[in-house]
């Protein structure tokens, strides 16, 4: 069984920072390439960061140099650092591995809402 569970999300000022966690249960973590995706109202979900089980990290050109996904092996943890955040930056936050996104679950999400 194979399982995400997001937190950390919230409402934030414009400029201000939020740390997002998923917890992974279940043996893929170690293998898999594992993944942030974001969904606001009205539009697709998409893919804003990626990291490989060996650590390299890869962003969509919206949150360059602003948001930072790590990954914590002995915790089976994702973690996305996000700072600078702006409104357009608001949506439902969900963790997964892209490889296997049409095989597991998603999970709930993590709700942010940037808005002064």
């Amino acid at each position: 069984q194979v399982q995400f569970v997001e937190s950390g999300g919230g409402l934030v000022q414009p400029g201000g920072s939020l740390r997002l966690s998923c917890a992974v249960s279940g043996s893929i973590f170690s293998v898999y390439s594992m993944g942030w995706y974001r969904q606001a109202p009205g539009k697709q979900r998409e893919l804003v960061a990626s990291i490989t089980s060996d650590g390299t990290t890869n962003y969509v050109n919206s949150v360059k140099g602003r948001f930072t996904i790590s990954r914590d092996s002995a915790k089976k943890s994702v973690y996305l650092q996000m700072n600078s955040l702006k409104p357009e930056d608001t949506a439902v936050y969900y963790c997964h591995a892209p490889i296997l996104s049409e095989t597991y679950a998603w999970g709930q999400g993590t709700q942010v809402t940037v808005s002064s």
